[in-house]
Formats: structure tokens, sequence, C-alpha cells
């Protein structure tokens, strides 16, 4: 029988936004763990929205929407709605189930999503995206991203627009609680926020940290975290069920 806490006296850090850390840390809280929440992102509204709200009110000029993000999909359908539009008529696509689920939650049922990676490689590799000629495409994101997405609609003979609909910051937050607990692992889910955990760390807190295993849940985070210097770090599959699954087989790997 498998174990029903498989995390037990574990500590593990979970440095996402904090409007999206809460359900990782359930999850780990459930499996038996404690989970210590330290937000390496603040996400917030962008200061000049005149730019998104033009787009939203053109939204029916576009064959696809695409959110790249859980918060895109939180800033941009929160700007379509109180505009007092719906995508209906837009085909929605997302590139993952964490998108998915806010894009659900706010009415939208119909998303196109890939199925196993979560990522912009994934969602250009599905079939619906491959004949995409004199398509206009709105990609709802942060204020700056990944170019690939939209560079490969473009070369498909998509029209593309990149549509800001939230900015992205360093939290002020101090890291000595941090650095007092030691925890026994930590997950990051962006390459932008190991870079700022480096900044508040500091040189002598990432030499004791930069030795705990580290849970990515994409190839490309955890080139980023080995640049940085850590040297312990899991790509896990993606998403909290990616990284829940990584965490466990990990432990269990300790126990024995």
């Amino acid at each position: 029988m498998a174990d029903p806490q498989p995390l037990a006296g574990l500590s593990i850090v979970v440095t996402r936004p904090r409007e999206q850390a809460a359900e990782l840390a359930r999850r780990i809280e459930d499996l038996g763990g404690t989970s210590i929440l330290f937000p390496l992102l603040e996400i917030t509204p962008l200061a000049d929205q005149r730019s998104l709200h033009a787009v939203v009110t053109r939204l029916h000029e576009f064959q696809l929407a695409i959110f790249i993000s859980p918060n895109a999909a939180r800033f941009g359908m929160q700007a379509i709605l109180a505009a007092g539009k719906q995508p209906a008529p837009v085909r929605v696509a997302s590139v993952g189930p964490g998108t998915s689920k806010v894009l659900h939650g706010l009415g939208v049922q119909d998303v196109l999503a890939p199925r196993d990676k979560f990522d912009s490689e994934a969602l250009l590799a599905l079939p619906e995206l491959q004949l995409v000629q004199g398509w206009r495409v709105a990609i709802f994101r942060g204020e700056s991203g990944r170019e690939l997405l939209g560079d490969t609609l473009q070369a498909r003979g998509a029209i593309v627009e990149y549509v800001a609909c939230y900015q992205r910051g360093k939290p002020q937050q101090d890291a000595a609680p941090l650095l007092a607990q030691m925890p026994d692992a930590i997950t990051a889910s962006s390459s932008e926020a190991l870079g700022y955990m480096a900044e508040m760390l500091g040189v002598a807190g990432m030499e004791k940290f930069v030795q705990l295993p580290l849970f990515v849940p994409h190839e490309r985070i955890a080139q980023a975290a080995t640049k940085l210097g850590w040297r312990n770090v899991i790509a896990t599959a993606g998403a909290d069920d990616g990284l829940l699954a990584g965490l466990v087989t990990w432990a269990e790997q300790q126990r024995n």
C-alpha cells in the first residue's frame, strides 16, 4: 500500500507568486510535508492598460487568442469581461492545465491545450495550429517573454499581436527567515524567479542553498538553475502534478 503521507517530515519551499502558491502548498501538506511560502515574483496589473483595452475592443477581429500563463488568463479575461466582451467567437488556447483551469473558471469552456508537455513547443505541435495562414492571433502574456510562439506562428503565415496584461517584479522581502529554516527542498516555476532568489540570498546564502534539491517543471528552467550554480536540479513533468510526483519519488528514494 502506498504511503498516504510520503512527504512527512520534509519542509518544502514554494516560490510561486502568492496568488498561485496556495494550491501547491495545500497539496504538499496533504502529503504530510510542511510548505514554506516564499514568493519570488510579484504579479500586478499594468500601470498603463490602454494597449490592453485597445486589443480587447477588437477581439472579434481575431481568429485565435492564446493565454500563456494563469496570470495572463486572469488579467486578460478580467479586461475582456470588464469591457463586456466574450471570447466565444474566438478560438482560445493555453499552454497548460493551470491556465486552462483559470479560463474554465472565468467561463471559457472550449480551450485548446497540449496534453503532455506544457509549453510553447507543445502548443505549436498541435494539429490545430499547423494551418494558420492569414489568421489574426492575440497572445496574452506579461510585459515580456519568449518570442518562440509568435515567431513560429508568423512563419506559418499568421498575423500576431502580443498583448501585455500584467507585470512581474521582485518582491520586497527578507531572506533571513528562509535562511534560518534551511528547508529540505525547493520548488521553482520560473527562471526569472530563480534569478531573484540568487539576489536575495546573496553569495553566502546561495552557497548553502545550491546544495538543496531544486524541483522545476521544465528543462529550460533546469538549465537556467544550473547556470546559477544549483548542483541538484530535478526537472519534473509540468504543473503541480509534475512537481508533486517528482517530490514524492525523491522522498521515497531518500527513505530507501
